[in-house]
């Protein structure tokens, strides 16, 4: 009951950078307890222990954003009212995607072999399925549609689970940690033929890179899930305290429906970037 307690949603509105360094703290606490215990199972083990201690604050917001529902009837007040979690919820994701990337570039290769093999064996079969020539369309259809199945799943999730999104949003953050951390140890070899480990400049250069890389697209996409997960999760509670025939309740349903339609759009765009935008910049 420790980590878990560090902070309430209220508390997180108001300060939504401190939660970057709560989400570094829960996935490095996470991970160095799964390498140390179930070593072996380390790559899932590590992603269970950083929900347990996320799944009190996100069960907690998303009661919380289920009483705005309910004492906001204007809509536009009532999505301002939702940014201020949203805002949090994405510093806590990137304090994640930044603790899963450092551990994975700094750890001997060996380690971080072990530790992130199931992340490494899904990005390598996510690559395998766009080799070849495929169109950009085709790519785009094929990146929205699966990026459109993860986030019913959290909807999903969070529906029948409360806060259940959140383990879709860490899974994700490991697997985009090893990524950009990937990213970053190819580069870094690439510097050090040329000009030597001594140039520290060029660690940074790579993290940098490796770091806007996946945020162009990565960031409204994440942000799609976490609208979702919310969404899913305000009518989890809400069936859970309220008669179907209520006003209220068709308030909800209304508002939970507008950031449904509104993650779908974002996921769209992060889409287009994804397949249009990111590669002409990497």
């Amino acid at each position: 009951m420790v980590l878990e307690s560090i902070i309430t949603p209220l508390k997180a509105e108001k300060t939504p950078l401190r939660l970057f360094f709560i989400g570094f703290m829960y996935s490095t606490v996470g991970l160095f307890l799964s390498l140390w215990v179930f070593s072996e199972h380390a790559s899932l083990v590590m992603v269970f222990f950083t929900v347990f201690a996320c799944v009190p604050l996100l069960y907690s917001t998303m009661k919380l954003e289920e009483e705005k529902d309910i004492q906001i009837e204007d809509e536009k007040t009532l999505l301002k009212e939702h940014s201020k979690a949203l805002a949090f919820l994405i510093m806590l994701f990137f304090g994640m995607v930044i603790a899963f990337s450092l551990w994975y570039t700094l750890l001997p290769a060996q380690t971080a072999n072990t530790l992130f093999k199931v992340q490494t064996q899904m990005i390598l079969n996510l690559n395998q399925q766009v080799t070849g020539n495929v169109t950009n369309l085709a790519l785009f259809s094929k990146i929205f549609l699966n990026n459109l199945k993860v986030l019913i799943f959290c909807i999903l999730f969070s529906f029948l689970y409360g806060a259940g999104a959140i383990f879709i949003l860490t899974w994700n953050a490991s697997v985009i940690g090893v990524a950009i951390g990937n990213f970053v140890r190819t580069h870094l070899s690439t510097y050090a033929s040329h000009l030597g480990l001594s140039n520290i400049s060029s660690y940074f250069y790579a993290a940098s890179m490796g770091l806007l890389r996946y945020s162009l697209h990565g960031i409204p996409e994440i942000l799609a899930y976490f609208i979702a997960g919310l969404a899913g999760g305000i009518i989890s509670v809400a069936v859970i305290k309220h008669n179907y025939s209520t006003k209220a309740f068709e308030r909800i349903l209304l508002d939970s429906s507008d950031l449904i339609i509104g993650a779908i759009f974002i996921l769209f765009i992060a889409a287009l970037i994804e397949v249009y935008i990111t590669p002409a910049f990497f």
